[in-house]
């Protein structure tokens, strides 16, 4: 009976966990305010989500498929980006992405939007994003299984 109560009290806290920081993540995505994707990793929001560090990737990756407009305008692709977009651009600062692999696109001749430190933006126009999202998250296993046998 006690061990039935203990596994029950764990299962509430890590959802409570996950919930609160689902719900911050949430909170500093909508405060990023910058006018151009090319600042978004300047922010105060963004730099506190990057300084979470990998530990927060799967959260971060359950708002890729938000489609939230921003008001964050892209050069890229000359309109704003998703709110989905933003969170992409911010786990890669936090641990750079094999695009290809993300993707299925193979990028050989290196060109990316003019002077834009975020390299995943140049895909936007060509995933599929729940694609995408999958793909990231079966990376995102395979690199904490990784990092746990090492």
């Amino acid at each position: 009976m006690n061990k039935k109560i203990i596994i029950l009290l764990l299962i509430i806290s890590t959802n409570i966990c996950f919930s609160r920081t689902r719900s911050d993540i949430d909170t500093l995505l909508n405060s990023i305010t910058t006018t151009n994707s090319k600042g978004i990793n300047t922010t105060i929001a963004a730099k506190k989500i990057i300084a979470k560090g990998t530990s927060i990737l799967s959260t971060l990756s359950t708002f890729f498929t938000d489609a939230s407009r921003t008001k964050i305008y892209s050069e890229c692709h000359n309109r704003t980006l998703t709110k989905g977009e933003v969170a992409i651009i911010i786990a890669d600062k936090i641990k750079r992405m094999p695009f290809f692999e993300m993707t299925r696109i193979q990028n050989c001749t290196l060109t990316f939007c003019d002077d834009n430190p975020n390299l995943i933006e140049y895909y936007f126009s060509y995933i599929d994003i729940n694609e995408f999202q999958s793909r990231y998250n079966q990376w995102l296993k395979r690199e904490e299984k990784q990092l746990k046998t090492k």
